[in-house]
């Protein structure tokens, strides 16, 4: 294990949990890869005030300013009436940006769904503000940010011109004040809330790039392929959490969300707790202290990565995002860090040897690009080895290394709760009780006690060891909802 810091920097590590041994002529390599860092500086920037809030529909001119880098979203704002309606802004800078020129080191976008759904209850719509109120008020000094009403259109509330305001005393209080603004009304259509958060995030000097999203229905007025297009198109850009308040939301659509930006998804289903949730999401955030951190992995000639995932906190599968990176290595992107720990699992196939042999099966790297986008290597952060000797002790090359067991369980886990719940949905009783009831048995073996009590809200369980379980005849939506959203999170390896 290696590791690297810099000034400023948290210091990562990586540790490797595996069972080297392989029999004669096996192939596959699995292993737990923790990645920590810690000890980091904070992610602020100089304090100063912003403009005093102009809240407008958008500056149509802004994407004339990003020439193609939404040449892949067809139709970007086809069929999107008023999307960015208006002409020029009065007192609108030239440049965007943030006021003034200064920089951050971090920017925050929040996105507040004010479609005509969120005056159902009318209090939806006070939580909705009183829950961003409650996430400015936790924006760090020095940290750029901004507001944007979502509907089937995307409209600044704060601080308006195509530009971000740095979070002071005085910023914030003039953000809190131009909620007042925010009022139900109009369609749903998140791929243009995600273009404009994308386009002010990218107006600002800053390492750090977030989103937050909060939607309470369905994304109604606009195709699910641009959604998709547009998810594509920001991924790499900046990370998003999103939420879901209420029950009339998609659980597809919201965990695709925080999936392509590597944020989290969860559901709120009472709106009195949303303030709660968005200042631990933007406390989160602040927490955040590098960005743009990528796995690279590195693997001999005639080996061939059979996949990569993260498998703690939560379940995501990273194989397909691999970007080549030099002769048989490649990068996996994991988003940004502070102070935290997380497990990803590795599985290599190597070249089938004879007992004796061993190799370095893969090496495994924590790397960031270079600042502002010089040339150059990326800068290592931390470094393991993934090995591979064959034996001919079949008691040893047969034990499985209790990480790798129990991840392997978590990630069958998510699976087969996934699957009992569409088979639920489809009417197939028999395929959603057997796979419940493996779901149950998975829980309870690996200590995942909060999965556990969801799926009980789902089934009656009779036999816990045996996987026994009865569907519910009756089963509250806000209880189904959380069971799928949450299903992918996990819990580490008791030591």
């Amino acid at each position: 294990m290696a590791h690297f810091s810099t000034p400023d920097a948290p210091r990562f590590s990586v540790e490797v949990y595996q069972n080297e041994y392989l029999p004669e002529g096996g192939r596959e390599v699995n292993a737990i890869i923790t990645v920590t860092s810690s000890g980091g500086g904070a992610a602020g920037g100089p304090s100063i005030p912003a403009p005093a809030a102009t809240p407008y529909d958008g500056a149509p001119e802004a994407y004339d300013a990003a020439p193609g880098r939404y040449d892949g979203v067809p139709g970007a704002y086809d069929g999107v009436p008023g999307a960015y309606d208006g002409g020029g802004v009065p007192g609108a800078s030239d440049d965007g940006g943030v006021p003034g020129g200064a920089s951050a080191r971090a920017a925050v976008v929040i996105m507040v769904d004010c479609s005509g759904s969120m005056d159902y209850p009318p209090t939806k719509m006070r939580h909705a503000r009183e829950a961003t109120a409650a996430a400015i008020d936790t924006v760090r000094d020095g940290v750029a940010f901004s507001v944007v009403a979502g509907t089937h259109k995307a409209v600044e509330v704060f601080p308006g011109n195509g530009r971000l305001a740095i979070a002071d005393p005085l910023t914030r209080a003039q953000a809190k004040e131009s909620l007042r603004s925010l009022r139900p009304g109009g369609g749903t259509a998140i791929g243009t809330w995600l273009l404009l958060a994308d386009l002010l995030l990218g107006s600002a000097d800053a390492t750090i790039r977030h989103g937050i999203l909060l939607t309470d229905g369905r994304n109604e007025h606009e195709e699910p392929q641009r959604l998709r297009t547009v998810l594509d198109a920001c991924a790499g850009r900046f990370t998003c959490d999103a939420r879901g308040v209420g029950t009339d939301w998609e659980v597809e659509e919201v965990t695709a969300i925080a999936s392509a930006l590597l944020g989290t998804a969860d559901i709120v289903a009472d709106p009195a707790g949303l303030s709660a949730d968005f200042t631990r999401m933007m406390e989160a955030a602040m927490g955040k202290e590098i960005a743009d951190v990528s796995l690279r992995l590195w693997t001999p000639k005639g080996a061939e990565v059979a996949y990569v995932k993260q498998v703690a906190p939560t379940v995501e599968d990273l194989t397909a995002r691999r970007v080549e990176a030099g002769p048989r290595a490649g990068d996996y992107p994991t988003g940004s860090w502070g102070d935290e720990s997380r497990d990803y699992h590795l599985c290599v196939r190597v070249p089938a040897a004879e007992v004796g042999q061993e190799m370095l099966a893969a090496r495994v790297s924590l790397v960031q690009p270079p600042p502002d986008g010089v040339g150059g290597p990326p800068s290592p952060l931390a470094q393991g080895l993934v090995r591979a000797v064959w034996t001919a002790d079949l008691a040893v090359s047969t034990a499985m290394n209790p990480q790798v067991a129990h991840y392997t369980g978590q990630a069958e886990l998510a699976q087969v709760i996934q699957q009992g719940m569409n088979a639920r949905k489809s009417g197939d009783a028999e395929q959603a009780t057997a796979k419940l009831g493996r779901a149950v048995q998975l829980a309870t073996a690996s200590g995942n006690e909060d999965t556990a009590k969801l799926l009980a809200k789902v089934v009656d369980v009779l036999d816990v060891a045996a996987g026994t379980v009865r569907l519910k005849a009756k089963v509250a939506e806000a209880d189904e909802m959380t069971l799928e959203t949450r299903s992918t999170k996990t819990v580490r390896v008791k030591k």
